[in-house]
């Protein structure tokens, strides 16, 4: 379960990781309107986040004391360094927290502002949570860089060359001159002259 949640985690901070790959300094910033966010501000509420629930999340309410959540919300970052910064900074502690995780405290009861929570459940909650803002970044930068957007998924048009190429990927993965659908080497239920 742990790995799956790993995998899962990696794949989001990928799509950010290459996204700010695409943008300047100045778009980090960028703002539509005065109420909505510049992607430097939303890296600031989700690193902030990720630091408050997971920094000894199994003895401490992942709502810390020092954590100013409105604070998240106001620009202090002067250049896309230290947002790239913060953001892995934020990573680092998750992937921390992570690892952390075991079999035997995997269904422990933990909280967040009081709320008591499965550290599964406490996992789902940010697995939904960090996607959705990831989601938000994306997109801004989809709409700033226009035509000159490097597509971070299956581009425009090509969804069947896309499912060829998986297919054919996963095929070759799969593929093991040892076995067959019928006998499996490593099985104690095949006779011994079958096996190799």
């Amino acid at each position: 379960m742990k790995q799956l949640f790993i995998k899962r985690f990696e794949y989001y901070k990928s799509l950010g990781d290459k996204t700010f790959g695409q943008l300047s300094e100045e778009q980090i910033f960028w703002q539509y309107n005065e109420e909505s966010n510049s992607i430097a501000v939303i890296v600031k509420h989700i690193a902030g986040n990720m630091l408050s629930r997971w920094t000894h999340f199994l003895t401490e309410d992942g709502e810390k004391s020092w954590r100013h959540r409105d604070e998240e919300f106001k620009n202090t970052f002067k250049t896309k360094q230290e947002v790239t910064e913060y953001w892995e900074k934020g990573w680092a502690c998750l992937f921390d927290a992570l690892n952390q995780i075991t079999d035997d405290n995997i269904y422990s009861t933990i909280y967040i502002r009081g709320e008591a929570h499965s550290v599964v459940d406490a996992v789902f909650r940010q697995l939904a949570h960090y996607p959705y803002h990831v989601g938000q970044i994306v997109y801004l930068a989809k709409m700033m860089k226009n035509e000159e957007w490097k597509t971070l998924s299956i581009a425009r048009n090509k969804s069947q060359e896309f499912n060829t190429e998986m297919i054919n990927k996963v095929s070759k993965e799969e593929s093991d001159p040892n076995s067959s659908p019928v006998c499996f080497q490593n099985s104690p239920e095949v006779r011994d002259e079958y096996k190799q």
